[in-house]
């Protein structure tokens, strides 16, 4: 324990320390660069941010770095509460200033809006585990009215008339700025240059610093997200402020059509408490345009290699005088991801030699549709909706984890509906609600009963000695799962200055299944167990602005119950009652500083807890057994950013932002057993250091855009005892530490006059990494995943309209590089891919 905090207070040291010496080091250099006084400037404080991300890790590396960072930070506290007294004293002498001599008011101050939504979506399978459900299903919770220029921005979109009246003009652009300046730790990511490309929204989100995005193969393949670490279940997400899960998105984030969605909220280690959700390392939330409560239309068609087709389609309108809207959209995706991958396939004699053959089993279907309607802007409520959904998918399932057995005819699918009922309203001047209440069913099937062995070609070999391709027995399941999710927010504004919000988010699950081909004949069906889980995520947060918005704070305290009960299948198939109970407080804070109006710092501490899922508690019925005595995951979670944005300079506008970040998480679930016997359990602590920079240049004109970002990862095993205690100190396995995005832009204005093309570069790059723990074995003889450049190339014509149509045409991984996220699951080669939008 002394080891962890000795690491976890240098850590913290190493970020604080050498900022000063790097905040120096920077102004020297602009001192000395030949060029006008305010591009030195913008170049000194841009030079700051790499300077302190070495500094950073050479303080933590070495022990006398270390020892002058502590120094240096202690002067600096110093220093600083020096500064803070004479400001306070020489603060009543500024009052007394008369007006006409007061200095102008910042107007690059950003204009208090309303603000985003959040969402949800589930959880993936370790990739070395047999197949397992991965359908967590968090609650959630977005924000409260926006009260006051000087309060902060809370994350809903639909606060009273301002979005739904013609007499005051929403700024999207102002309302992403506001929250991204705020003491929330959140990164915001634009979607309008995205919206004409092929990319899907697990691509999108790939592309961000510190976020990395897994798949094991082609659209819509269970992908992986982490965030600075934390993966799975341990993410939340959401769509304008309410569950994933309620839009009826069952496959996940990933999938979700780009088109719908105006920008991405990605909260990175503290998540705000009006987001009320037991999230561990973040929450993603996607937003729609404000035009979607307005009258709106749009859509895209799109095409491309591997069977591929893409449909999407969404309209809505809106009577002004009774403020009554309706919305409806659907989307269709299909694709048979027949791509060649690279294979050891038998001869008749059993020897193995290397081989291309195409996927033949792996074709994917989605629908889905959904409608709303109801009233805003009316004097009993500033937004009153109801909302029901309907989405389907079917997925064949072609190999093992590790592509090394096909399947051909194992496959998986889910049909889920729901409704969402929504209420916001400010029901005295300072004082607002906004709650919901949510209802969703999910009819997940499972099956596995081919009496064939197949082999790469899609010949059947042989006959089965026992039904089935992947378990033991032969499987012709369905899960049904119920969840009931609501939400009580409350804001009080009780000054300009200070605000206070209180959340309340309940949600009760419920699970059975019937399993076709009985194992116990005669007896009682294990899937039909009794199983209910209720959680419920409560916060208090207290919001403080001070010096004009120029420092801003927010302390929260957050409550977790949790409550699992279920008939536990024993051997022989008998059933016994089981329950469990448990209780965790949370705390956490956010400041933020506003040094220039183009620069910013802020850091986040929040002890976060995620409570159980319910497919970990209660297993899948097949491969993945209960385990009642489960205990929520902990983690200290620290994040220190520093960010740039200077849009007027004579070289053009420039994005810088750095972040160091510390994740200390305890009693990890993860999946363990054998071939016969899998369950989830808490198993080991890890301790993740790391660090991500961010630079983008747009030039005078926009004419040229050039951007890139990297993360570096130390994710370590902390265990010194248990499952996992002989690998203390080793790198968690299995997961990238460095990776980096760059992107270039080259775009033409009014060549047919109000129209652009636009001709854009994508690469990525992911080192490599082992699949085990690093200190076990020889390194010559590991499963390494391999370093690996993947580059697209996209050439899109767009009219600006209204309304805005665009035509895209993009290939995508163009060198034809073998590209893996997991060890062993190859990814598609080069692809092409065309695509059709419009939107009014």
């Amino acid at each position: 324990m002394t080891h962890r905090l000795v690491v976890a207070a240098r850590a913290t040291v190493a970020l604080v320390g050498t900022l000063p010496l790097a905040t120096l080091a920077g102004i020297a250099l602009a001192l000395f660069a030949p060029a006008p006084e305010d591009v030195r400037i913008a170049l000194g404080i841009v030079m700051t941010i790499p300077l302190w991300v070495v500094a950073m890790c050479l303080a933590y590396l070495d022990d006398r770095a270390w020892r002058a960072a502590l120094a240096l930070g202690a002067a600096t506290a110093v220093l600083a509460g020096s500064v803070a007294a004479f400001a306070q004293d020489a603060a009543p002498t500024e009052e007394v200033v008369a007006d006409d001599e007061a200095p102008p008011a910042d107007d690059r101050a950003p204009v208090e809006d309303d603000a985003a939504p959040v969402e949800d979506d589930a959880a993936p399978v370790e990739d070395d585990a047999a197949p397992v459900e991965d359908d967590a299903a968090p609650v959630e919770d977005d924000a409260a009215p926006v009260e006051d220029d000087a309060a902060p921005v809370e994350d809903d979109e639909a606060w009273g008339d301002d979005l739904l009246t013609d007499d005051v003009v929403v700024s999207a652009t102002s309302e992403a700025d506001e929250l991204a300046q705020s003491a929330d730790s959140v990164r915001i990511v634009a979607i309008d240059e995205v919206r004409a490309q092929s990319a899907d929204m697990g691509e999108v989100l790939a592309r961000s610093e510190g976020v990395s995005v897994r798949r094991s193969g082609g659209l819509g393949s269970t992908a992986r997200l982490c965030i600075h670490g934390i993966c799975d279940s341990g993410i939340r997400y959401f769509l304008d402020g309410v569950p994933l899960e309620l839009a009826g998105f069952g496959l996940g984030v990933s999938n979700v059509p780009v088109n719908m969605v105006e920008r991405v909220e990605i909260y990175r280690g503290a998540v705000p408490v009006r987001l009320g959700t037991d999230a561990l390392g973040g929450v993603i939330n996607l937003v729609r345009p404000s035009r979607y409560y307005g009258l709106h239309a749009g859509g895209y068609v799109q095409t491309g290699s591997w069977g591929t087709y893409r449909l999407f389609t969404e309209a809505g309108t809106r009577h002004d005088e009774s403020g009554l809207y309706a919305s409806a959209s659907a989307f269709y995706d299909r694709a048979d991801n027949d791509y060649p991958i690279d294979v050891e396939v038998a001869d008749s004699r059993g020897r193995l030699s290397d081989a291309r053959v195409r996927r033949f089993h792996d074709r994917y279907e989605a629908y889905g549709i959904a409608v709303e309607a109801g009233l805003a802007g009316v004097s009993f409520a500033d937004r009153l909706s109801i909302r029901g959904f309907l989405s389907e998918y079917d997925r064949d399932l072609q190999n093992n984890v590790v592509m090394t057995v096909p399947y051909g005819e194992a496959v998986y699918g889910e049909v889920s509906w729901g409704g969402l009922l929504r209420y916001q309203h400010e029901i005295v001047p300072g004082l607002s609600i906004d709650t919901f209440v949510g209802y969703t069913r999910r009819d997940i099937s499972f099956t596995d009963a081919s009496p064939w062995v197949y082999d790469w070609y899609g010949n059947r070999v042989r006959a089965r000695r026992t039904v089935g391709e992947i378990g033991t027995r032969p499987t012709d399941q369905s899960v049904w799962e119920d969840a009931v999710p609501a939400r009580l927010n409350l804001s009080w504004q009780i000054a300009p200055e200070h605000r206070v919000h209180l959340n309340v988010t309940p949600t009760y699950t419920t699970r059975s299944g019937d399993e076709r081909i009985e194992s116990n004949p005669g007896g009682r069906d294990p899937l039909t167990a009794r199983r209910d889980l209720f959680t419920m995520v409560s916060g208090l947060e207290y919001h403080l602005s001070l010096l004009e918005r120029v420092l801003e704070n927010q302390i929260f305290v957050k409550d977790y119950v949790y409550i699992a009960s279920s008939e536990e299948v024993l051997p022989g198939f008998t059933f016994v009652e089981r329950r469990r109970e448990s209780h965790d407080i949370g705390i956490g804070d956010g400041l933020r500083w506003r040094i220039l109006p183009e620069l910013f710092v802020r850091g986040t501490y929040e002890l976060a807890t995620r409570l159980p899922a319910p497919y970990e508690v209660f297993g899948d019925g097949v491969l993945v057994g209960p385990n009642l005595d489960l205990s929520p995951e902990r983690s200290h979670n620290g994040t220190l950013e520093v960010a740039l944005d200077v849009r007027d300079t004579p070289i053009g506008a420039i994005e810088a932002e750095a972040a160091g970040f510390v994740r200390w998480r305890q009693n990890m679930i993860v999946l363990l057993g054998n071939d016969r016997v899998l369950t989830y359990q808490n198993v080991y602590e890890a301790l993740a250091i790391g660090a991500e920079a961010s630079l983008a240049w747009t030039s005078p004109g926009d004419w040229v855009r050039l951007a890139g970002n990297a993360t570096y990862l130390e994710d370590r095993n902390s265990s010194e005892e248990g499952t996992f205690g002989d690998f203390a100190g080793d790198r968690i396995p299995n997961r990238p530490f460095f990776f980096a995005n760059f992107s270039a832009d080259l775009r033409a204005h009014d060549l047919f006059g109000n129209d652009e093309l636009t001709l854009s570069w994508r690469g990525r790059y992911v080192h490599e990494f082992f699949r085990g723990w690093e200190s076990q074995g020889r390194r010559e003889y590991k499963q390494t995943v391999p370093s690996q450049l993947a580059q697209d190339l996209a050439l899109t014509y767009t009219v600006l309209g209204p309304p805005r149509v665009s035509a895209t045409i993009e290939m995508t991984n163009i060198t034809d590089e073998r590209l893996f996220d997991f060890f062993g699951a190859q990814r598609p080669g080069r692809a092409g891919f065309v695509k059709l939008s419009i939107d009014y």
